[in-house]
Order: structure tokens, then C-alpha cells, then sequence
């Protein structure tokens, strides 16, 4: 059985789609009895991600993915649950038309440090996302800029590494930072009929996968998180 894992050196692909919540119905019931749910969901099959994500006074992130720049990186520190039993900070790049990504472990008083502007401590540690990170801060001026929430069910096929993904409930704090705090407010940012689909996979889909997953009105690429959760600023 072949080993899975949403980080590949030489790339994935990555397609998006705005469903209704009918169709997410009917495709879930069929992705049930074809893949394996993700071990990490509850008894629900869903877990609640948290991210706060990177940007600076211009926008520069945001920009580059509303202009579809072919190569553009994006920096986010991750949590699950609403809790500091793991925290991650990951950058997603995308390279022509595949999608990288790495992840380092990190502390919620590093994370807290960045907030304040405190970085020099960043200056010499040993991870290199970490010094990547720095680079970043230092000669585009990104910092934390929004907290998005999302659910999500994922569904998993070894074969060419196919992961499914459903979130809904996505929400944004705006410009508030504050992830660690579990009444941090919050705001929906995705019409309440949709749900964002995405299918992420190595170097060839199955046509098993391609025959569930045959989509009727949808809109490939149409929703980003982050750029729904800077609707409102």
C-alpha cells in the first residue's frame, strides 16, 4: 500500500471548487464507501483548523493570488481544536501549476513573540522555514495578519495520493491575531450554501476518483480562504 502524505518534494496538484451543500451531500456518501476517512477527525468525521496568516501594509499575499501569480509563497501558523497541543508554521508555494509545501514545529510563545514585532530571536534558529520566515518579515515587512476557522472532512486513497477535502463554516476575525484565545470573535465569510471542495494528488488522478468526483456547477479555483477571510479588510 503505498504510503500517504500532503507533502511531496516534487510537487502536487491541486484543484478547488465552490459546491452546494447537496452536491456535498451526495458526493460524500459516495467518497464513503471508495476512501478512508482522515484519522485525525472526531466521531463526527470533521476537525475544527485554525490558521493565522501572513501578509504586509500592501497586501502583498493577497494581491499576488488575486492576480494568479504562477509562483507566490504564503506563511501560516496552524492549529487544531482551538489549542496549543500542536502548532505548525507552514508555507504553501505554488510553482506553475503545482503546489509545495513545508511545516516546522513551533511554540505558542513564538508565535506570540512574532506578533509583538519580536523576531530577533529568529535570527539564529536552526529551522530553516523559520529563517525563511525571517527573510520574508525583514525584506517585505509580512507579519500576522487574520485568524480564518474552518471544518473539515477529508477522505484519503493511496493510490496517486489523493486526499478530498470538504470545509465549510469558514470564518475570519478580520485583522484580530489573537488565535490562542477560544472566544476569539469571529465573522462567516462563505455563503452558508457552499462548501469548498478540494481534491489535492501526486502525478496522476485515478479515473475511479475522476468518476465520483464529477462535478456539475461548479467554479474551479473560485475560493481561497485567506482572500475570503479579507473580504471585509
Amino acid at each position: 500500500m503505498p504510503i500517504q502524505t500532503s507533502f511531496n518534494p516534487k510537487g502536487r496538484n491541486e484543484l478547488k471548487h465552490a459546491i452546494s451543500v447537496a452536491e456535498y451531500r451526495v458526493l460524500r456518501s459516495k467518497l464513503l464507501h471508495f476512501m478512508r476517512r482522515d484519522s485525525n477527525a472526531g466521531a463526527n468525521g470533521k476537525y475544527l483548523i485554525r490558521s493565522t496568516y501572513f501578509d504586509n501594509f500592501d497586501n502583498k499575499i493577497l494581491n499576488e493570488k488575486k492576480e494568479g501569480y504562477l509562483n507566490r509563497d504564503k506563511y501560516r501558523v496552524r492549529i487544531y481544536g482551538k489549542n496549543d497541543a500542536v502548532v505548525n508554521l507552514e508555507r504553501k508555494s505554488k510553482r506553475n501549476n503545482l503546489t509545495f509545501k513545508s511545516k516546522c514545529e513551533m511554540t505558542r510563545e513564538e508565535f506570540e513573540k512574532m506578533r509583538i514585532g519580536d523576531i530577533h530571536w529568529m535570527e539564529k534558529d536552526e529551522r530553516a522555514l523559520m529563517r525563511d520566515l525571517l527573510f520574508e518579515i525583514q525584506n517585505h515587512q509580512i507579519k500576522p495578519k487574520t485568524v480564518v476557522d474552518y471544518e473539515r472532512e477529508a477522505f484519503m486513497y493511496p493510490y496517486g495520493n489523493v486526499r478530498v477535502t470538504f470545509d465549510i463554516k469558514v470564518q475570519s476575525s478580520l485583522q484580530n491575531t489573537d488565535m490562542f484565545n477560544k472566544h476569539l470573535p469571529m465573522i462567516d465569510v462563505l455563503e452558508p450554501n457552499l462548501v469548498i471542495l478540494e481534491v489535492k494528488y501526486d502525478e496522476y488522478l485515478p479515473d475511479v476518483i475522476k468518476y465520483l468526483l464529477q462535478l456539475t456547477d461548479t467554479r474551479q479555483e473560485a475560493y481561497s480562504k485567506y482572500q475570503l477571510s479579507r473580504m471585509y479588510g
